[in-house]
């Protein structure tokens, strides 16, 4: 059954993987907004070092980022990729949690989840991805954010639809877990993408859960 193969996927990679301490850590709610805006299309460490520029050169509130020059947050994130139209939704973003939410993004996640996650997605810029990324690590609300790994994995896996858009596999992974793992399940699942389960060519043989995997015939030919 797809559950007990779901479960042991899990032990497995909890076994294979030592989680990042920032998982368990209290996460500013806004400097992840933000963080994970920048992310979009672009790798981690440029990600993070166009961050870093970002706090080097403003305080990271939405009052401060509200007033900032665009040309200035421009520079900041020029590292990564479409870093003027991710300027330009950072100030946005900015203005709308200062002049309607009193710059604290509090009041929008204590609604309940679907209301909270419909209000993060009219911002200008945010996605689903975005939104349940600052819902899971901020809030800790049962949601899974799928990112390019998540959603190739899960596939390759066998746990979601292989033809399946983004809410299809974030629900079919939602039910396959219990809410409790749905951090280490997103945290987990990119983790093995990045190192064996990778986008062009997965590498089969170092995979320690190919015996779980239904498609590891496809591309470990001698198997």
């Amino acid at each position: 059954m797809v559950e007990s193969r779901a479960a042991n996927i899990l032990k497995i990679l909890k076994e294979t993987f030592t989680m990042p301490k920032w998982v368990t850590s209290t996460r500013d709610s806004f400097k992840t907004l933000i963080m994970t805006i920048i992310s979009q299309n672009t790798a981690d460490r440029n990600t993070a070092i166009a961050f870093e520029n970002l706090s080097n050169k403003f305080e990271i509130i939405p009052e401060v980022l509200a007033k900032a020059k665009t040309s200035e947050i421009e520079e900041c994130l020029k590292i990564g990729g479409l870093y003027r139209n991710k300027a330009q939704t950072i100030k946005q973003v900015s203005k709308i949690i200062q002049q309607e939410y009193h710059g604290d993004l509090k009041q929008i996640l204590s609604l309940p989840l679907e209301e909270a996650r419909k209000t993060l997605l009219q911002f200008p810029g945010v996605g689903p991805k975005t939104a349940d990324v600052v819902l899971l690590f901020c809030a800790e609300r049962p949601t899974i954010p799928v990112d390019t790994h998540v959603n190739c994995v899960s596939k390759r896996l066998g746990l979601a639809p292989a033809v399946g858009g983004y809410e299809e596999v974030r629900k079919a992974l939602q039910l396959l877990y219990d809410p409790k793992d749905y951090a280490a399940v997103h945290v987990l699942l990119i983790l093995h993408g990045r190192r064996h389960c990778k986008a062009r060519i997965p590498l089969c043989r170092q995979c320690p859960i190919k015996e779980l995997c239904p498609s590891r015939h496809l591309w470990d030919k001698d198997d």
